[in-house]
């Protein structure tokens, strides 16, 4: 069993879709079980969607954008357009009555409900296409067989009740499409993984299938050593150890989500990273061998930040109890805490902002602490620094907080 991942940008249009085909077909004497995330940007306009829903502002147009976006690349796909064309119509109308619906429900549990469908839609597309072209395989709702608990928009995976119902999937086909991301909660709610965790699906199918392999098919030539979209110049990683792949991605690497590693890790099970318009080319793997490229520095950058100063009210000390109770309130929100600091009087933290979340963080902290922050900051994090790295990042920036160690260095910038 070989495990496949396609990500937005692989599949956003016709040609994409195309390409996935010739992919899959270049290893047809081989079981494959295959990821798909939403295409293109639809995650992003299925939350802009629940961003209107939840301001009580119309969200029609831009449902209806969705709807087009999908049907466009549905005209360039198929001979037949009824059935498919009807089965988009369906998700989009089960998205408009779930809304019409909604009754007192937090915006994570709405955001799950509604974001999921955009890799329903893109999974039907492609397995109906696939089928279409002669490429026979079988649709699987992901949310049958990851289980998790209801933590909406993070939710954790029930291992044992995952495996265990990956265990009774039938392997009667050698092709297998499925949807990254989502999941299903014991209430038959869905649940999400977190943003870009198409990847970490992979891995847990991987894990329960005891694959041989996952293969996480990209639109760059491997793992590089920062964002070819922010620096001009990079290099490909060849091998990554995975406790250095699980550093980078901790630390914000998109390339591969953070919680990708650790199931393939415990299985001893190789990543590859690889270019969708290239699959001839080696890409990067990932596996138990030793990392040898640490004269390699790796720039991982963190956009649109939320820096905050926190401290007492009666000027007393930080102490362990303050951070342990703005911890909760970071557990509470679903927060992730990218770097933190702290001195006498304050302790200082960065995270990712959410403009969902901004105005209720601030009360909660308010309610205890004197409150100061930094909206629109960024993190670099360089893994293997050296001076002059750390001089070409920083020329002309305002550095309001910075942090060494031995092999790591985080830095926040105006």
């Amino acid at each position: 069993m070989l495990v496949f991942k396609f990500g937005g940008a692989s599949v956003k249009d016709v040609e994409g879709v195309i390409n996935l085909k010739s992919i899959v077909q270049l290893y047809e004497n081989q079981t494959i079980l295959v990821v798909v995330s939403a295409m293109g940007k639809m995650t992003n306009a299925l939350e802009e969607v629940v961003k209107l829903f939840y301001k009580k502002e119309e969200y029609a147009q831009k449902l209806k954008e969705i709807e087009d976006y999908h049907q466009t690349l549905i005209n360039g796909l198929f001979e037949d357009k009824t059935e498919i064309t009807a089965s988009l119509k369906k998700h989009i109308q089960r998205i408009q009555d779930y809304l019409e619906s909604v009754d007192g429900q937090r915006y994570d549990e709405i955001y799950d409900q509604v974001i999921s469908n955009g890799e329903l839609i893109s999974t039907l597309i492609i397995s109906t296409y696939l089928n279409q072209e002669g490429v026979s395989n079988r649709w699987l709702d992901t949310r049958k067989y990851l289980k998790t608990d209801a933590t909406f928009r993070e939710a954790k995976v029930n291992w044992e009740a995952t495996q265990s119902s990956i265990d009774l999937l039938e392997q009667n086909v050698n092709l297998f499409i499925t949807q990254g991301f989502i999941g299903g909660a014991s209430d038959n709610k869905t649940t999400t993984l977190g943003r870009e965790g198409s990847d970490y699906t992979a891995s847990i199918f991987a894990h329960c299938l005891k694959a041989e392999s996952v293969t996480i098919w990209k639109d760059v030539p491997g793992v590089l050593s920062a964002d070819p979209r922010l620096f001009s110049e990079y290099q490909k990683f060849d091998q990554l150890s995975y406790t250095e792949a699980v550093e980078m991605t901790y630390y914000g690497a998109t390339v591969i989500h953070p919680k990708t590693i650790k199931p393939l890790q415990n299985s001893n099970i190789p990543l590859y990273v690889k270019p969708f318009l290239h699959p001839e080319e080696a890409g990067t793997v990932i596996n138990s061998g030793e990392f040898l490229q640490k004269n390699i520095s790796a720039i991982i950058v963190k956009k649109n930040q939320l820096l905050i100063s926190i401290s007492t009210k009666d000027f007393s000390f930080i102490s362990e109890l303050n951070i342990s109770h703005i911890y909760e309130i970071f557990a509470k929100l679903n927060l992730k805490c990218n770097v933190s600091q702290n001195s006498a009087l304050s302790f200082t933290v960065c995270l990712d902002y959410d403009d969902m979340k901004f105005e209720e963080l601030i009360k909660l902290l308010e309610t205890s602490f004197k409150v100061r922050y930094n909206e629109n900051v960024t993190l670099y994090t360089i893994r293997h620094y050296d001076s002059n790295v750390l001089q070409k990042i920083l020329e002309g920036k305002i550095v309001i907080l910075e942090q060494l160690s031995r092999s790591t260095a985080q830095i926040v910038v105006k």
